[in-house]
């Protein structure tokens, strides 16, 4: 998953996702294989955007393994799932557990996460103070105002010491779980991408990645971000996906290894991102667990 698709990834996990999840997904994979590495089967990845800098080490690494794999680079966001759920492909990556858990509640599939990959952080950003401490009480910080890029923000502020949430902070947190009484800043939410010109005019705001550069920042600049080790950062890991009968396919397993230790695959990935992904080995069964309790609020917010 390329830095372009960082934000959209993200917010697609909010809308009312896969009303039309019927029929064949269209892809391409004319050259992606990893040749003959010997193996009377060709493990079939899910991906989309196959040029990413990543994908061409990480099939050579497991040619040299003795996996051969073949790259399915799909159009859109909505495909890969529905070719995983249909054993059109074996594996897929291009998710975090957010998005998958939104389409297994609504297809009643059971696709699982059987590795991580990377987290793309989600920034705070000021143009008044250099850090998270310099914020008087009573200042107004903003949030995207699309549901899963808001819950996600007000999970950062959380993290942070700015808020504290009703809830406790989830993947469905919306403002109105914003406790007012407890919470050191008030938060409003704007239209995402008008966020970055209103920035002047708040303490600080959560700026969806694509538009940090249009904010004229870097984000390095960030004062506070997702914290990969904060378990309400688990939800926004990307993960490669598999069906729940291949959980412990060995081969399958491999596969996560290879793309978590090989060196020329992690400088792909970040090189993709433009450095901003923070590669992760996170236990799968925290990612197991994580899928359970995002689907189960999921419901609870029906």
């Amino acid at each position: 998953m390329s830095r372009r698709t960082t934000s959209l990834i993200a917010a697609l996990a909010a809308v009312p996702l896969f009303v039309a999840l019927s029929g064949c997904a269209t892809a391409s994979s004319d050259a992606g294989s990893g040749g003959d590495s010997g193996s009377d089967e060709t493990v079939r990845i899910g991906v989309v955007g196959k040029g990413d800098p990543q994908w061409a080490p990480f099939v050579e690494a497991a040619a040299e393994e003795g996996i051969s794999v073949e790259l399915v680079d799909f159009g859109s966001y909505e495909q890969p799932n529905p070719a995983l759920s249909e054993d059109e492909i074996d594996l897929n990556q291009f998710q975090h557990i957010v998005y998958l858990a939104e389409y297994n509640n609504a297809s009643g599939s059971d696709l699982t996460p059987i590795g991580s990959t990377a987290i793309y952080p989600l920034g705070l950003y000021s143009k008044k103070y250099d850090d998270v401490k310099s914020i008087p009480e009573g200042e107004t910080v903003a949030v995207p105002d699309d549901a899963s890029n808001q819950a996600r923000a007000l999970n950062v502020l959380q993290s942070a010491g700015l808020v504290e949430l009703k809830d406790g902070g989830t993947a469905y947190s919306d403002l109105a779980q914003v406790d007012e009484a407890k919470s050191k800043v008030k938060v409003t939410a704007l239209e995402a991408a008008l966020i970055p010109t209103s920035l002047p005019d708040v303490a600080a705001a959560i700026i969806n990645n694509d538009f940090v550069e249009d904010a004229g920042l870097t984000f390095d600049d960030a004062i506070a971000q997702d914290d990969p080790e904060d378990a309400a950062s688990l939800p926004y890991v990307n993960i490669f996906a598999a069906r729940a009968e291949d959980a412990d396919n060995e081969t399958y397993l491999k596969l996560v290894e290879i793309f978590q230790t090989n060196e020329d695959v992690q400088a792909g990935l970040l090189e993709s991102s433009g450095d901003t992904a923070v590669p992760l080995q996170t236990p799968v069964q925290e990612l197991v667990d994580t899928l359970a309790k995002v689907q189960k609020d999921a419901d609870a917010k029906k």
